[in-house]
């Protein structure tokens, strides 16, 4: 993949043939294999199902963690990961689909996690305007298991993948996935 220049204008992921959470991310006349949710791409998406959403998005910024790793060159507005960072995935919560800060009160999927999957988090623009309540939540790219097994729902690559990409990854790169 070309370095550092002008932000990539697409990143197409799809389906591999035969395994539905199993996947290929184009981009710049490059494929990466990457690992999609347990219940593959799914244009209905719902709170739960393990599927990655069908459709067109946008990364809105890169979360990383600071502790662990350099600041990686990108074109995206970045944000460290403190120890209080979560992601609200409550439907009935008014912070639902939203960064939120975690306390005595409110839970949430931690973002400093023990294990290295949320190192470098793409945040992307999936159920945000409007958000709708039960539509899916807390859909990134990340990085991933060992031997790619499935995610959640997201989007996951090994971390030389993730850097390369996060070098062209701007605002305005159209994420299509399906």
């Amino acid at each position: 993949m070309p370095s550092r220049g002008r932000p990539l204008p697409l990143v197409r992921i799809r389906a591999a043939a035969g395994a539905r959470s199993r996947g290929w991310l184009t981009v710049a006349g490059q494929v990466i294999p990457v690992a999609l949710g347990r219940g593959g791409i799914r244009s209905n998406k719902r709170e739960g199902d393990g599927g990655t959403p069908a459709g067109m998005f946008h990364p809105v910024r890169l979360w990383w963690r600071a502790d662990r790793h350099p600041r990686p060159p990108t074109l995206l507005p970045v944000r460290a990961i403190g120890p209080e960072d979560a992601w609200c995935e409550d439907p009935g919560d008014r912070h639902y689909n939203q960064p939120v800060r975690l306390d005595r009160h409110r839970g949430g999927d931690r973002l400093r996690r023990d294990d290295h999957l949320y190192d470098f988090i793409v945040e992307i623009d999936h159920n945000t305007s409007p958000r709708i309540a039960g539509r899916g939540s807390a859909v990134f790219l990340h990085l991933a298991r060992q031997n790619f097994a499935p995610t959640a729902g997201c989007v996951s690559m090994t971390r030389p993948a993730m850097l390369q990409l996060l070098k062209r990854l701007g605002p305005q790169t159209r994420i299509v996935i399906g």
